[in-house]
């Protein structure tokens, strides 16, 4: 059993940051692909960024050049570096965990984007 904690969120002004991050128990975290995904209510579920075991990262476009992915597998975690931060930002952001066989969701952390 995986188990993905997310932690980070909260309130801030528009252009203001944020760094969420997802702490992974129960598992090798090296052997996953990771990833943010994001939802507000009413909407579909979306992938924000991702980052492979290998490395390689992923972006939406609606997010490139203001959010950071990156991990650090020795402390089974995954980071998201958010910047520049617009009020469509606004949702619950869910960390991911994929392996070849398996998917696993965290909790979810909210992200409010307000003056």
């Amino acid at each position: 059993q995986v188990q993905l904690v997310e932690s980070g969120g909260g309130l801030v002004q528009p252009g203001g940051s944020l760094r969420l991050s997802c702490a992974g128990s129960g598992t090798i975290f090296s052997i996953y692909d990771m990833g943010w995904y994001r939802q507000a209510p009413g909407e579909t579920r979306e992938l924000v960024a991702a980052i492979r075991v290998g490395g390689r990262t992923n972006y939406a476009d609606s997010v490139k050049g203001r959010f950071t992915i990156s991990r650090d597998n020795a402390k089974n975690t995954v980071y998201l570096q958010m910047n520049s931060l617009k009020p469509e930002d606004t949702a619950v952001y869910f960390c991911n965990a994929r392996s070849t066989i398996r998917n696993y969701w965290g909790q979810g952390t909210q992200v409010t984007v307000s003056s």
